[in-house]
């Protein structure tokens, strides 16, 4: 498939769900919010069950429903449905505890990600892609990777490393190979930049990892 028709899957896909994107969007903004402002384990369970949400949206609605066009669909329904189900598993499991970073650099480092995820749509407009070819957090595959790869590389090692090797296997090949290269989608550099810092991450924590971390 060539740019011309990626891009009208995904500019069908905005119009038909409209307004839900700009709703999961400013959903996300309030979930993080929150999650600065009482991050204990209540702000904790709500961003996981926004995650497990979105996740199964985009794994169901986007690829398996509206989405039949893209190369591969079912394999990326797939892979973020079981990334849905581990997050859903984990509001009740707790393997992972989202944290902020006491150091105040990893702090600020983490805020500006977060702000590049929340400007996905802004991104790509000032890079001509205007609705419907904005990319919005919750609907999208890549600005919610981004979006939750954050949180997971400042959370290690208290994370469940399924849901973040599977995340991973999109973030880092996807955006080198096709979404830049081929597609022109260049804010899908945020996703690869989230990527390589939870890389980074877990080379850095790898030694406090067990196999607690994926059972």
């Amino acid at each position: 498939m060539n740019a011309e028709e990626w891009w009208t899957i995904l500019e069908n896909y905005n119009v038909s769900i409209f307004p839900a994107q700009i709703f999961l969007h400013i959903i996300a903004i309030i979930v993080t919010v929150i999650f600065f402002i009482k991050p204990e384990k209540e702000a904790s369970i709500i961003l996981k069950v926004y995650l497990t949400a979105s996740f199964a949206w985009i794994g169901i609605i986007f690829f398996l429903i509206l989405g039949t066009g893209l190369e591969a669909n079912s394999l990326s329904a797939f892979l973020f449905i079981l990334v849905a189900v581990f997050f859903g598993i984990d509001i009740f499991r707790n393997r992972i505890e989202y944290m902020i970073p006491e150091m105040r650099r990893e702090k600020i480092l983490m805020v500006i990600l977060l702000l590049m995820t929340f400007l996905y749509p802004l991104i790509g407009y000032l890079i001509g892609h205007t609705y419907p070819r904005m990319i919005f957090l919750g609907t999208f595959p890549c600005s919610t990777t981004a979006f939750a790869l954050t949180f997971l590389a400042f959370s290690v090692p208290k994370i469940d490393l399924k849901p973040y090797i599977l995340l991973l296997i999109w973030a880092i090949p996807f955006p080198i190979f096709i979404q830049i290269p081929k597609f022109g989608v260049y804010e899908d550099s945020i996703m690869l930049i989230a990527g390589i810092l939870a890389v980074v991450f877990l080379i850095r924590y790898r030694k406090q990892l067990s196999k607690k971390n994926i059972i």
